[in-house]
């Protein structure tokens, strides 16, 4: 019988949205002794030469104009280390970053690009991903993102995960996750195959949560007017999930 290195692995399609979508059973987890380790597959940095205008308009936002990317790392260790997960950062850079091999052309180059559909070209990275993941270590769950928002990179990450051949738990990737509709148009009331499981969260492990979100400063106006709203938005989230949640494909026999 093999031994789990870790009880619990989470795929992060970018430097933030385990914390954002499953902070809180991180927190319960890692408190009551459990190892997690949080592998954020798409943490490079871009690639030699100036970045798209695109880009530069995110970095701008961000504050970010030198080396955003190390920067977002480093957030990220210490949101990791607040809610007491292992961290893992692989070398391919963000979908705003990442260009054409041939022509040097920026595959995504708009908000419409970015939660479009995958870019023809780089549906080889999907294999990419998957040879990484099967070199992790073991853990007793793996969670991944279930694409809800339609972003490339969280579709990227998932169609991976689903060819890795291990049984997967999908996490509702927050804050896209609270637009009215958005999960039921990844999982039809009616569609048999899924099972839900709500993990309750603590008002304590709540506010540990907010806070280790609230490290990822850079990310901040990108989804929240300030802190307060912030703060305002998960706990009314949380409140109406009833902590949090994840959906298992169901096995038939």
């Amino acid at each position: 019988m093999t031994i789990a290195n870790f009880d619990l692995l989470i795929l992060s399609p970018h430097l933030d949205d385990a914390i954002l979508s499953c902070g809180g059973i991180i927190i319960e987890r890692t408190r009551a002794g459990q190892r997690v380790l949080i592998v954020t597959v798409m943490a490079g940095d871009p690639p030699p030469g100036p970045v798209s205008s695109y880009a530069g308009s995110l970095e701008s936002r961000w504050e970010l104009v030198q080396q955003a990317a190390a920067a977002r790392r480093a957030e990220d260790i210490r949101a990791c280390r607040h809610v007491g997960a292992d961290w893992d950062h692989w070398d391919i850079p963000d979908c705003i970053y990442r260009r054409h091999p041939q022509s040097g052309e920026t595959f995504y180059n708009s908000d419409r690009e970015i939660f479009g559909e995958i870019h023809p070209a780089e549906m080889a990275l999907i294999t990419q991903l998957r040879q990484k993941m099967i070199d992790l270590p073991p853990a007793n769950e793996v969670f991944v993102p279930l694409g809800i928002g339609h972003h490339v990179d969280h579709q990227l990450t998932r169609a991976a995960a689903e060819q890795w051949g291990i049984p997967l738990i999908y996490y509702e990737d927050y804050p896209y996750a609270q637009k009215p509709g958005a999960v039921s148009e990844m999982i039809a009331a009616d569609d048999k195959r899924w099972q839900s499981q709500t993990s309750p969260i603590s008002p304590e492990r709540l506010q540990q949560k907010i806070e280790a979100i609230e490290l990822y400063d850079s990310q901040l106006s990108t989804f929240f007017a300030d802190r307060q709203d912030l703060a305002r938005q998960v706990r009314h989230f949380s409140t109406q999930v009833g902590g949090e949640r994840t959906w298992r494909v169901k096995i038939t026999p």
